[in-house]
């Protein structure tokens, strides 16, 4: 595979995944066809040496892994990533009637570029849960609305003079997406749910709620004059998951060790859910594992200290309009190789010994590192890193690969990068 076949799988990958319950649902696909074997968190494990697993929570966040032998004494390889991005929510009873408009009302989730979402065509996905015979286990229906069915329009420069100049957004009034027209007798109860229904083929009452969100339907591409870049929503950071999946499933494993790939969600919101990195759901997992291999507390707690952990999420690249908003000597340009995170105030876990270790491993696998510190006197942003490491003390680093336009609702990087990357986590996976 080359630079360019890889960054097309990504955009079909990030295409197929308008939703972290997406993004995990295709992930599964990709896993059970790779003789991955799938466990269930509630029920009791027969992990067994030499062998492929992964689980679930949330139906948004996954856990990959490959069991080696002699484990406690080589520890676990970790990578890290998360499944969510930046967008908006559909608040439950969402129609809203104004001047002959249908409208829905949405929340912000993370912290968009809300500029970036105007204008553009807009579909609707994610998960509904319909009642079940048990009541703590309703079912639930993925859905998605794959057409341009919303849109958030600007108003005219005409009537807005200043609009160039910057506007503050108005979370509630400015951020509504128009659905159609209507007419005097036109009826809004359940407008949406009607819709949900008729998709899914249900009754609207069997419907007990859902977690839908807004996306931009026009798929990413690959562009520039010697097609170098990849534009396209939701980069950050299913990237990342992109990359590591498919270095933990094309690694040669060492048997050593026990490799892992921990998609999270929850990053763009501080990580505190059960199914975030600010959870002890890798750390459960982890231990799980070597319960079942044999192993004890003191062994896990073993495992652990031998452990490695490289958490992946895009890196700011200097952007060539704003030179100035980078640090002065530390200015990761895109397809220059990934880039090793710093910082002084541990927003990032990467240390002298941690980013040597991983300089070593890209060195291993003929990839060229960069480094990235924030500007001084920008306050820069973090990642699922330092979280990860306050439940489970072990050595980590905190990478990612160049980006531009970071939570716009179209992000840029490097197709070379995307490989490199992957590379990196292939060469951690079999050493």
């Amino acid at each position: 595979m080359n630079n360019s076949e890889f960054a097309n799988r990504l955009l079909n990958f990030i295409y197929c995944s308008p939703t972290p319950y997406h993004a995990v649902k295709y992930t599964k696909n990709i896993l059970l066809k790779n003789s991955f074997l799938e466990l269930d968190l509630s029920k009791g494990w027969d992990v067994k040496e030499r062998e492929k697993y992964f689980v679930t929570k949330n139906d948004s966040s996954l856990i990959a892994f490959v069991t080696g032998n002699n484990t406690s004494d080589f520890g676990f390889r970790i990578v890290g990533a998360h499944t969510d991005s930046p967008t908006l929510k559909i608040k439950p009873n969402p129609e809203l009637l104004s001047e002959g408009y249908l409208k829905l009302n949405t929340e912000v989730y993370g912290s968009p570029i809300l500029s970036t979402w105007f204008d553009r065509p807009l579909a609707i996905a994610g998960r509904v849960m319909v009642k079940n015979s048990n009541p703590f286990e309703p079912e639930m229906r993925l859905i998605n609305i794959n057409r341009p069915l919303a849109i958030i329009p600007n108003i005219a420069i005409h009537m807005n003079r200043d609009v160039n100049k910057g506007i503050a957004i108005d979370y509630q009034k400015d951020l509504l997406p128009i659905i159609q027209t209507t007419s005097k007798d036109f009826e809004k109860e359940n407008y949406l749910l009607k819709l949900i229904a008729e998709t899914l083929k249900v009754d609207i009452s069997d419907i007990l709620d859902f977690d839908i969100l807004l996306y931009e339907f026009e798929k990413g591409a690959i562009i520039g004059a010697e097609d170098e870049f990849i534009s396209s929503p939701r980069l950050d950071n299913l990237e990342a998951v992109h990359a590591g999946i498919h270095a933990i499933i094309n690694s040669s494993h060492n048997e050593k060790t026990i490799n892992v790939m921990a998609c999270f969600d929850n990053e763009e919101v501080g990580s505190s859910t059960k199914q975030g990195a600010d959870s002890q759901l890798l750390s459960n997992i982890l231990e799980r594992i070597i319960l079942n291999l044999g192993g004890n507390r003191d062994d896990f707690l073993k495992a652990v200290s031998n452990s490695f952990m490289i958490s992946v999420d895009g890196a700011h690249g200097i952007h060539p309009n704003k030179p100035e908003k980078s640090d002065i000597t530390n200015r990761p340009l895109i397809n220059k190789g990934p880039v090793i995170k710093v910082s002084a105030n541990q927003k990032y876990t990467s240390d002298a010994e941690s980013t040597a270790i991983y300089k070593a491993i890209a060195g291993n696998a003929e990839v060229p590192c960069q480094m990235f510190v924030s500007h001084s006197n920008e306050r820069g942003g973090s990642t699922i890193g330092p979280i990860s490491s306050s439940h489970l003390e072990l050595r980590s680093v905190d990478i990612g690969i160049p980006f531009l336009a970071m939570h716009s609702c179209r992000e840029l990087c490097g197709v070379k990068d995307h490989y490199s990357i992957m590379k990196t986590i292939k060469a951690m996976y079999e050493i």
